[in-house]
């Protein structure tokens, strides 16, 4: 199975999800099981945060507005990060038979924090093309956002090749990475003492 995820593939299906209008929010799920599953659960969860995350930044509405956003920005980034570990698992399980070499190297990014990263990217990469492609600014701003666009594309070449490297070092038994739990404490009420003392406040009035 990780010989069938090379970065090219990820790369190629986080550009075709942009050229789908309203890809996130209304188009069909294309993978039902497996890891490519995960993989679009982790770009579509990013799509909608990128949306959420530029919403927030308004000055013009009410202030439910903004929490409404700032609500739905902590859901999809719990998503986002519940589809990395699940990424992760799946990679490690198709791992399980390899034999660790001694002195084998531990990667401190998981594989899929790169495919993540790797996400992340083709959105920075696909709204500054947008911004290339505008009439209505000088050129200026034109110039300024080209050359912002060439350093994400070689900034996504760069991390794609680590993320193979990661992998094939792996698959050999000369790397290795873990599942990293990321425990988003702020989302959870047991945890998150301003949710917590909130409760515990209400009971005592």
């Amino acid at each position: 199975m990780i010989e069938q995820v090379p970065s090219e593939k990820i790369v190629a299906f986080h550009d075709s999800c942009h050229q789908i209008e309203n890809w996130a929010k209304a188009a069909p799920a294309r993978h039902s099981t497996g890891f490519w599953q995960v993989v679009e659960l982790n770009h579509r969860h990013n799509c909608l945060l990128w949306d959420e995350e530029d919403l927030a930044r308004r000055v013009r509405v009410a202030d439910a507005a903004i929490a409404a956003n700032k609500r739905a920005i902590d859901g999809y980034n719990q998503k986002r990060n519940d589809a990395i570990e699940r990424m992760d698992e799946v990679m490690l399980g198709a791992l399980a038979g390899v034999r660790r070499m001694p002195g084998a190297r531990l990667n401190s990014e998981t594989a899929g924090s790169i495919i993540d990263r790797l996400s992340i990217l083709s959105l920075k990469i696909h709204h500054m093309r947008l911004q290339t492609m505008r009439t209505d600014v000088d050129r200026a701003h034109i110039e300024n956002c080209t050359a912002r666009l060439f350093r994400f594309l070689e900034q996504r070449q760069d991390l794609a090749g680590c993320l193979d490297r990661l992998l094939a070092e792996a698959a050999r038994g000369e790397g290795w990475f873990k599942v990293y739990r990321q425990f988003k404490m702020y989302n959870d009420p047991n945890l998150n003492p301003a949710v917590y003392g909130e409760a515990l406040a209400s009971k005592s009035d």
